[in-house]
């Protein structure tokens, strides 16, 4: 049987699971919500807790860091590094080995250049880009199971 995830030791000791994306087959931590219809390319990493809306087309050695939110229809081109909680606005465009830094929000339909560095808690595009619709998300939890007594595994009520 084969495995379905990974698992990588991060740099404070925590192991963190990961499993390759459907659509691209990109390697996407257990905890990062991700809509089946993202592009993640193969050698690309999502952290936990990132949020990948719909449409969203991420390129080749880019790493999406913890909690950031690319917006719905948004292109991060390759061997781009997506800071820790920051926010690509609906249909914007990351180039090719841009570094943003974290808390950088980039409006809708806003563009990063090829190889730029933005530094932390910029904004790009004039205005702060506002994900207020909930998307349809797949996530990467199994479900939880009851048990006899009608507890999951956490002792929780099922």
């Amino acid at each position: 049987m084969a495995r379905v995830y990974e698992e990588i030791e991060g740099r404070t000791g925590e192991v963190e699971r990961y499993r390759h994306h459907p659509n691209g087959k990109g390697m996407v931590a257990a905890r990062a919500l991700i809509d089946p219809s993202a592009f993640i390319e193969r050698t690309t990493f999502v952290e936990a807790d990132a949020d990948i809306r719909a449409n969203a087309w991420i390129g080749a050695g880019t790493w999406i860091d913890r909690s950031a939110v690319i917006g719905e229809g948004a292109f991060i081109g390759a061997n781009v590094h997506i800071g820790e909680r920051c926010v690509i606005g609906r249909g914007a465009r990351v180039g090719s080995d841009a570094r943003l830094g974290a808390d950088v929000q980039v409006a809708h339909g806003a563009s990063v250049d090829r190889d730029a560095r933005v530094a932390d808690r910029a904004l790009v595009g004039g205005e702060r880009p506002v994900m207020t619709e909930p998307t349809v998300r797949q996530t990467n939890r199994a479900p939880r199971r009851p048990r006899a007594n009608g507890t999951d595994r956490f002792g929780k009520a099922a």
